[in-house]
């Protein structure tokens, strides 16, 4: 159970100094032994992330894919991301994305699209490396954004605008603030660069508020909102001649929450109500394929409590449900038949409770063993379950931990949706079941001294039931959707942060993917992370480091007998950012300079499509 205390308004408090770490904030263990990569604003800041995948491309056990600077192309492998592995099928994805718990991606094509997830606004972003059942379900990975609270009473204001290479412009404004009992947030942002090809376009704009008011000492309510529209172009394959018009993909989304919580003691919860909808268009496919429009909605409810009972002890348990529906239409080129599918409704409910409990050992050593469970009812699938247990020996210096937890991820709307593009699947959709992950990881956090910071993890994951499509000889007879895909995982990650002075921070991170199958996309056998940041006097400094062996490129197909054989190089990439205080425009106010790709290394995430060498963006940021 987290606690908090105020201190006394006639307590004086000393002026504190805070180096942000770079690259990740720190890794997170938390009471059932599960491990998160926490991302903060501060990392933001340092690694000038102006979406999703620049804020998260080098965190460890983490790949991207994209083709623009800004900008994801969500129609095809412009705009992914991969966590160990997993999130490498397409369509269906295993990985989910949520902002403050509620799920939000492509329902129809049950994949993230990176552009809906702004990270302007947001105070973290935690990535979830494996299936925490007590966290959230359906998915072998997941990654939640969480937006800004104001933190003391007040209201403060926050802007950054900046400029640079190929007509690159990013703005950004967020408001934070507490008057009495009411708090509230609002944010908006744009992006937009033409790119370092032709027809490697991108625009990304964004609004979000939230509104919440304490009605007493142990209730509250609110409600939050959030709107996206974007568009990113193709620049195409620079080995094959250029399309007369660039396909483009377009995104359009928008979600509205509500939420009531409450806090008695050591006893607190939450329920949120949410919908959401949006919607990706795919224009100018190649050959006959034209354009493609896809309409999605989500509707749903999370409610959470957790409380104690006895000394030690913890309990956490809810319930998730959520309805995803869609359509998709195929407008395609003469001679080739349009059409339209109008997708089923899919609905998951699934309750969870999980069990924590501190023993004291004596000498400032304590266990925590943890054990849970999350059942899933689906509208038109089997029950499943997720059970999860860990345990952990904690002293003030050394934590051990383990878990173990089993994935469940459902098929989604893409199953029926490709029934419809290919008839003589039927209805085979429906003999479907889950995909499976049985997970294992055991690992140490080390802080030697207040200074150093040590995270060695090794993991094992299992991947059973995927699902395919094909025809014989592929899959047996006849033409069919089937669960036949099987796979291991093992890896390991270690991270270790060390402040050289009070004011100079570094850090480094290694991960090591070793898949049972030759054939895995963007699954990078060694993953290296580097990054120091400190202050001289006015002058910031951060530069951040990533090596990524030689991977297999393009998403993995759902058909029986399809493998990936395209492969990018291995590259080494370096960034940096230099920033200048400038107290006239306040507290976090600066002029900075961020460049990209110091190296000039020429390097892709897909064959025939490099990204940009040297380039970078001049600034200013300013708060009141």
């Amino acid at each position: 159970m987290s606690q908090s205390t105020t201190p006394s308004p006639k307590t004086p408090l000393s002026p504190v100094v805070v180096t942000a770490n770079p690259i990740i904030d720190r890794v997170r263990i938390d009471p059932f032994s599960s491990t998160s990569a926490v991302v903060t604003e501060s990392q933001l800041r340092d690694q000038n992330a102006f979406d999703l995948a620049t804020a998260l491309r080098r965190t460890p056990g983490v790949q991207i894919s994209r083709y623009n600077p800004v900008g994801g192309f969500g129609g095809d492998q412009g705009g992914a991301v991969y966590i160990r592995g997993m999130g490498v099928s397409r369509p269906g994805s295993e990985i989910k994305t949520y902002i403050d718990g509620v799920p939000f991606y492509m329902g129809v094509w049950n994949h993230p699209l990176l552009d809906l997830l702004p990270v302007n606004g947001m105070q973290s972003i935690t990535v979830y490396k494996s299936p925490q059942p007590q966290i959230n379900g359906n998915n072998f990975a997941s990654i939640n954004l969480e937006t800004k609270r104001a933190s003391e009473d007040g209201v403060q204001a926050n802007a950054r605008i900046s400029g640079g290479y190929f007509s690159t412009f990013i703005e950004q404004v967020d408001l934070v603030g507490r008057r009495g009992n009411v708090d509230f947030m609002l944010a908006q942002g744009h992006a937009q660069s033409n790119g370092h090809r032709p027809n490697a376009s991108g625009e990304l704009n964004n609004v979000m508020g939230r509104v919440g008011v304490r009605l007493n000492d142990n209730w509250a309510v609110g409600t939050s909102f959030l709107y996206v529209t974007n568009q990113a172009r193709d620049p195409g394959d620079n080995r094959l001649p250029s399309p007369a018009i660039a396909p483009q993909y377009i995104t359009q989304a928008g979600m509205i929450s509500a939420f009531i919580s409450h806090k008695h003691g050591n006893w607190h919860g939450d329920l949120r109500i949410y919908h959401n909808r949006g919607e990706g268009n795919w224009l100018h496919q190649a050959g006959l394929e034209g354009n493609q429009f896809n309409n999605f909605q989500m509707t749903g409810m999370r409610w959470k409590e957790q409380f104690s009972l006895w000394k030690g002890g913890s309990i956490v348990t809810g319930l998730d449900s959520d309805w995803v529906s869609g359509e998709s239409r195929f407008n395609r080129v003469a001679p080739a038949p349009s059409g339209t599918f109008n997708s089923p409704t899919f609905r998951v409910t699934s309750p969870y409770i999980a069990l924590s409990q501190k023993i004291d050992l004596g000498n400032s050593w304590s266990l925590v063993p943890a054990i849970g469970i999350r059942v899933y009812d689906h509208s038109e699938f089997q029950t499943k379950t997720s059970p999860h247990a860990g345990l952990s020996l904690i002293s003030e210096r050394i934590t051990i931990f383990g878990n173990v937890s089993r994935g469940i991820n459902y098929p989604g709307l893409e199953a029926p949706v490709l029934s419809s593009l290919i008839p003589p699947l039927g209805q085979t959709w429906k003999q479907l079941s889950a995909e499976e992950l049985n997970h294992a990881e055991v690992g140490v956090k080390l802080t030697p001294t207040e200074s150093t910071q040590i995270d060695i993890s090794v993991f094992i994951d299992q991947v059973k039931n995927r699902y395919i499509f094909g025809f014989p000889p592929n899959v047996p007879p006849p033409p069919q959707f089937i669960n036949l895909g099987t796979y291991v995982m093992r890896g390991a990650e270690i991270a270790i942060r060390q402040n050289i002075t009070s004011n100079w921070t570094i850090f480094g991170g290694l991960t090591l993917l070793d898949p049972s199958i030759d054939n895995l996309p963007y699954t990078p056998k060694r993953a290296v992370t580097a990054g120091i940041n400190g202050q001289i006097g006015p002058v910031r400094l951060t530069v951040d480091t990533q090596y990524q062996s030689s991977v297999l490129a393009l998403s993995r197909p759902r058909a029986a007998g399809a493998v990936n054989t395209e492969q990018v190089d291995s590259f080494v990439i370096m960034n940096a950012r230099v920033s200048h205080r400038l107290p006239i425009l306040g507290k976090r106010g600066e002029i900075f300079v961020a460049m990209e790709n110091l190296l000039d290394a020429n390097y892709a995430y897909r064959p025939g499509y490099p990204m940009p060498g040297r380039w970078g963006q001049i600034g200013l940021s300013a708060s009141f």
